[in-house]
C-alpha cells in the first residue's frame, strides 16, 4: 500500500482527473499574471501543481504569504506564482508569475490541470426516475438515486448516488448534487454543488401552543438557490413558512450549517462551519458569518458585516461593522473589554497578595 508522504505531490490520479501539459504562457494567460524570468520562459512547459518544498521543474508553485519566504529560496519548482512585493526574491532559474492576487491566480492555474470532471450522461441501472422528469442533455444519474414526479434536471447535471429530488424540485443546469442529499421544494439556480448529505427544503421549525400541547404550522415556503451556491456536506436549508427562504447567488456555505425557515441570504455571503441562522433573518450581500456563530431570528445583517466566530447576535448589525462576542459588539469594544477586565484581575491578585 502506498503511504503518505509529507513531500506527496498534490493531484493522486486514484481521485483527480489531469489536464496538460500546459506552457508557462497559457497558465499566465489563465491567471492574468505577468511572466518574469528570460525570454524562453513563457514556451516552458509545465505539468501540474505542488507546494514550494515538494515541486519540481515541471510544476508550478505558489507564494502569498512572507512567512514561507524560505521555502522559496530553497524550491525547485519550474515556476512561482507571487505577489511583485517577492519577485526579487525568485531564486535563479526559477519562472515568476507575479500577479495583483496570487491566491486567485493559483485558483485558475490548479483548476486548469485539474477541472471538475463533466458528467457522464446516463441513468445508472439501480436508479429510479418518474416517467414525469424532465432530464435535460447529458445529465448523469448514479445508482440508487431517486428523481420524483415532475421533477426537471437541466443539462450537464451530475446527481450522485442516493439523492432523493423531490417532487416538482427544479434544478438547473451543469449542477452537482452530491451523494446522500435530498431536496424538496425547492428551486435551484445554475452551476449550484452541494456536498454529501445536504437537506434542502424541509419543514421549518414552526409550531403554536394549544391546551394539548405543541401543533404543527405548516410550512408553505420553498427554499431558493440562485446561481453558483455552494453548500457544505451536511448542511440544512428550512423552506420558508410563508415566504421563500433564499440563498442569494454565490454564496458560499461550510459544513454543518444550519439556515431556518424565511431566512434571506445576499450574494456572495459566506457562512462557516457550525453556524447557526435563525428564520426570517436577513443578510446583506457580502456579508461573513464566523464558525459557530448564532443569529436569532428576524434581525438584519448588513451588507459587508463581519460577524466574528462563537458570536451570539441578537440584534441588528449595521453594514460594514465587525462584530463578536456574546451578546455581539462592535470588536474594538470587545477588545477593550477584555483588556479592562485582565487589569482588573491583575489588581484583585496584587491586593490579596
Amino acid at each position: 500500500m502506498t503511504q503518505s508522504r509529507p513531500d506527496a505531490l498534490p493531484g493522486d490520479p486514484r481521485f483527480f482527473d489531469r489536464q496538460g501539459p500546459f506552457s508557462v504562457a497559457e497558465l499566465a494567460e489563465s491567471a492574468e499574471a505577468e511572466i518574469v524570468g528570460p525570454e524562453t520562459a513563457a514556451g516552458v512547459s509545465l505539468r501540474g501543481v505542488a507546494p514550494l518544498q515538494a515541486a519540481t521543474s515541471q510544476e508550478i508553485s505558489f507564494l502569498d504569504n512572507r512567512r514561507y519566504l524560505p521555502l522559496l529560496a530553497e524550491t525547485k519548482a519550474g515556476a512561482v506564482i507571487l505577489a511583485s512585493a517577492f519577485k526579487d526574491k525568485l531564486p535563479e532559474g526559477v519562472v515568476g508569475l507575479v500577479s495583483k492576487a496570487p491566491y486567485l491566480a493559483w485558483a485558475r492555474i490548479a483548476a486548469r490541470f485539474h477541472p471538475v470532471v463533466s458528467a457522464r450522461a446516463g441513468v445508472h441501472p439501480t436508479a429510479w426516475v418518474d416517467e414525469s422528469a424532465i432530464l435535460g442533455e447529458g445529465v448523469e444519474i448514479g445508482p440508487f438515486a431517486t428523481i420524483s414526479a415532475r421533477a426537471t434536471i437541466g443539462d450537464g447535471t451530475v446527481i450522485a448516488a442516493h439523492a432523493a429530488i423531490g417532487e416538482g424540485v427544479i434544478i438547473g443546469a451543469h449542477n452537482r448534487i452530491g451523494t446522500h442529499v435530498s431536496i424538496s421544494h425547492a428551486i435551484l439556480g445554475d452551476r449550484v454543488t452541494l456536498y454529501p448529505g445536504v437537506r434542502i427544503g424541509q419543514d421549518g421549525f414552526g409550531f403554536a401552543v394549544g391546551p394539548a400541547g405543541f401543533e404543527t404550522v405548516p410550512q408553505l415556503g420553498r427554499v431558493i438557490l440562485e446561481h453558483d451556491v455552494e453548500i457544505g456536506a451536511n448542511s440544512t436549508i428550512d423552506r420558508g413558512s410563508m415566504r421563500d427562504t433564499i440563498i442569494g447567488a454565490g454564496t458560499r456555505i461550510d459544513n454543518l450549517v444550519q439556515i431556518g425557515h424565511n431566512a434571506q441570504l445576499g450574494r456572495c455571503c459566506i457562512v462557516v462551519s457550525q453556524a447557526g441562522i435563525s428564520g426570517s433573518t436577513e443578510l446583506g450581500d457580502f456579508v461573513t458569518i464566523a464558525a459557530q456563530a448564532g443569529l436569532i431570528g428576524h434581525i438584519k445583517i448588513g451588507e459587508k458585516a463581519r460577524v466574528g466566530a462563537q458570536c451570539g447576535v441578537m440584534s441588528d448589525v449595521e453594514a460594514g461593522a465587525d462584530v463578536i462576542g456574546s451578546p455581539a459588539v462592535p470588536f474594538r469594544e470587545y477588545f477593550r473589554n477584555v483588556a479592562f477586565l485582565r487589569r482588573l484581575a491583575k489588581k484583585d491578585v496584587k491586593g490579596e497578595s
